[in-house]
């Protein structure tokens, strides 16, 4: 099953009850004792519930898509996508899994390797490429 996650939409729609922390993947987000550290987790585990609802809980999920955008909106900063993909890398490259399903890995894929410039629809559409469409980085990741 491939599955597209976005914390940035999900904050971008609730910014007063999701904090921006949470949504960027920073350790320490949230209390030790909260069972999800993260939105990312919180979101791909709800895949997993709903599909586990329909009688596929063993059906593996491959995030095809998540990002965050770098300009278009006030949260949508170099800076914040930044820490969201590099977080994000971390984390996925640790195989700790998430609370539903430790100990595993998640593959995970980016979106996007370029901006889109002429990508119609919101102005944070065009800003999710880690490249700027004249092929230089925006910020610096490490794989």
């Amino acid at each position: 099953m491939l599955a597209n996650i976005y914390p940035y939409f999900a904050y971008d729609d609730n910014p007063t009850d999701i904090k921006l922390s949470y949504a960027l993947l920073n350790p320490g987000s949230t209390p030790a004792s909260d069972q999800y550290q993260n939105l990312f987790d919180a979101m791909y585990d709800a895949h997993y519930a709903a599909q586990s609802r329909l009688g596929g809980a063993n059906v593996p999920i491959v995030v095809s898509e998540t990002g965050w955008p770098s300009a278009g909106k006030a949260n949508a900063t170099p800076d914040n996508a930044r820490t969201y993909y590099s977080n994000l890398i971390s984390h996925v490259k640790s195989n700790k899994g998430t609370p539903a399903r430790p100990g595993g890995p998640i593959e995970t894929y980016l979106f996007a390797m370029f901006d889109e410039n002429d990508k119609p629809g919101l102005p944070t559409e065009q800003h999710f490429g880690v490249f700027s469409p004249n092929q230089t980085p925006k910020y610096q990741l490490s794989f």
